[in-house]
């Protein structure tokens, strides 16, 4: 049974891109979630007004993949310790946020926050909110990395670095072994 996450750790480009070479991890999307206007477009998100913040939803196969694991690597892919904002990337829309569909992931989402503070020195300040309506993002943002990656400096400078040392940490858990 394929079972569902939402995480917000900054620009989603980012995200997406890891979450994409995990084994047991089926799709991965890009959107927006927690804000409180319906179907929000990636120019009002970005203003920071929305109150949404650019999310992935992935699917995956718990046999394949525990929720808890998902969670740590997470934890381990973005700075978790950043009030709104993910490097040069600013404001409520960034933010490190967990948005649970349940109450098991709830649950999940505690220990894992616990697990991440007692590896940091500064105080995680990830959110743990419940899922509200996740509103896919436009069709030029899925894919993103793989799709323009080469050719936009943001990629080249800041995912692509994030990516290989991903892929380097995690061999033993990505679907494709020699891009590591």
């Amino acid at each position: 049974m394929i079972e569902e996450a939402i995480l917000a750790g900054g620009c989603f480009w980012c995200v997406e891109a890891i979450f994409k070479d995990v084994i047991g991890i089926s799709s991965v999307e890009s959107g927006y979630i927690g804000g409180n206007i319906a179907h929000p477009d990636y120019k009002q998100v970005c203003q920071g007004t929305t109150g949404h913040a650019e999310a992935i939803r992935l699917s995956f196969d718990p046999e394949k993949i525990r929720y808890a694991d998902i969670l740590d690597i997470f934890f381990n892919i973005h700075d978790a310790t950043q009030l709104n904002q993910q490097g040069a990337d600013v404001g409520t829309q960034y933010r490190s946020a967990i948005f649970t569909l349940n109450k098991q992931q709830e649950h999940e989402a505690q220990d894992a926050v616990v697990r991440a503070q007692a590896h940091n020195k500064k105080p995680v300040v990830t959110t743990i909110e419940s899922s509200s309506t996740f509103y896919p993002a436009e069709s030029y943002h899925q894919d993103y990395f793989e799709k323009q990656g080469s050719s936009n400096a943001y990629c080249v400078t800041v995912i692509a670095p994030k990516l290989a040392k991903f892929r380097k940490s995690y061999a033993a858990r990505l679907k494709n072994k020699s891009s590591s």
